[in-house]
């Protein structure tokens, strides 16, 4: 099958999952065509079934905002058309799912009809696709997708709660390659984050104020007053400043590391004995998984999809959101001890096994087939 996939290109989960599922489909022997802005940070262009399609907007001083879905659409039919796409996957729903919509209309024109999937992913819904300015177009697009998919049960239910929506979706979770995160390092290097008695705590994310940034801090802060311990805050955006004044008014900034966007995220889960994702809202939870995956236990609010990734005792633990003491506790209670904070890295391996690539990717391959039965009809 030939897909043309449609995603953000940056370090976002929704950019990750699209780029890893066209990875994973390369390797089932479908053709996949990236159209996109920016080549996805995570995509290897070293597969002969893997392309790549920049989508170039003119910068005409006309427009204050230059149109980037009209240019998207124009890419997608020109690219359709060239290389006999069969099926259109578009991530998020804004703006993607309209000019993926907008390019099916400009194809009957010239009777091919193509089926569009549109996975859905967490804020193109929550919070910027319920904004009044876009939710009669993100409502259209959703209903005029022939196969629509959520990547966690909770991001159904708030879709069917925010939306009037008409089409059946279907909850198809993020996954992983487990292969890729299971081979320890041969040399892990830990000596360089920390001192061997020093527990190593991570948070990976945009540090967007959704995070909560500061209760990270806050539960470090409590950590490391019990244990030796170092923070790593991988990633960039809004709250690095302010979380770093924060670590220099509670005097622990020699203990907190800030690294950026890194492509070495395996290298650092590899020395990481906890991670932390107290977020406001997670539609699923895809840096848990992750650091599931490379056997580190999590520490995370209990909030949208979460719970569907994360299991209460047994990969770690859930606490509401902002109730930084009992998730300080319990970070406290898995570090405390070798035996424990062993058992908690085997449960967390276990749990994340259940989302591998090769569990979830063929749902995907399912939901295409109902997509091209739709258009067959």
């Amino acid at each position: 099958m030939k897909i043309a996939i449609v995603c953000y290109p940056t370090f976002g989960g929704s950019g990750v999952v699209a780029t890893e599922l066209g990875l994973a489909l390369a390797e089932k022997g479908h053709e996949i065509h990236f159209i996109t802005y920016k080549q996805p940070v995570r995509l290897e262009l070293l597969h002969k079934l893997v392309h790549y399609h920049e989508v170039s907007v003119p910068n005409y001083p006309l427009f204050q905002y230059q149109p980037y879905e009209l240019a998207l659409s124009s890419k997608l039919v020109d690219m359709i058309k060239l290389y006999k796409i069969d099926l259109l996957h578009v991530h998020y729903a804004i703006p993607h799912a309209y000019a993926g919509y907008m390019a099916k209309k400009m194809l009957e024109e010239e009777n091919i009809h193509i089926p569009m999937v549109t996975t859905l992913h967490g804020t193109d819904i929550t919070l910027v696709g319920n904004h009044p300015f876009y939710k009669p177009a993100v409502t259209f697009s959703i209903n005029n997708s022939d196969v629509v998919t959520s990547v966690s049960q909770s991001l159904k239910e708030d879709t069917l709660r925010l939306f009037d929506i008409k089409k059946e979706i279907y909850v198809v979770p993020n996954f992983i390659d487990i292969n890729k995160h299971s081979i320890p390092f041969t040399e892990c290097q830990r000596e360089l984050m920390a001192k061997k008695e020093e527990r190593i705590i991570t948070h990976i994310s945009n540090l967007r104020k959704v995070k909560r940034i500061d209760d990270v801090i806050e539960i470090f802060d409590r950590i490391q007053k019990s244990m030796p311990a170092k923070l790593i805050i991988v990633g960039e955006g809004p709250e690095k400043i302010p979380a770093e004044k924060l670590c220099k008014q509670k005097n622990i900034e020699e203990k907190v590391k800030f690294v950026g966007n890194s492509h070495e995220i395996d290298k650092i889960l590899c020395f990481s004995d906890l991670f932390l994702l107290p977020s406001e809202h997670e539609s699923f939870g895809l840096a848990a998984l992750e650091a599931m995956a490379c056997s580190v236990p999590v520490i995370s609010s209990n909030t949208g999809g979460l719970p569907e990734v994360n299991i209460q005792g047994v990969s770690g633990f859930l606490s509401d959101v902002g109730n930084v003491t009992e998730m300080a506790q319990n970070a406290i209670s898995i570090l405390q001890d070798e035996k424990t904070l062993s058992e908690f890295k085997k449960k967390a391996m276990q749990t994340a096994l259940k989302f591998d690539t090769k569990n979830i990717v063929p749902l995907y391959e399912e939901v295409y087939e109902k997509a091209m039965n739709r258009i067959a009809i």
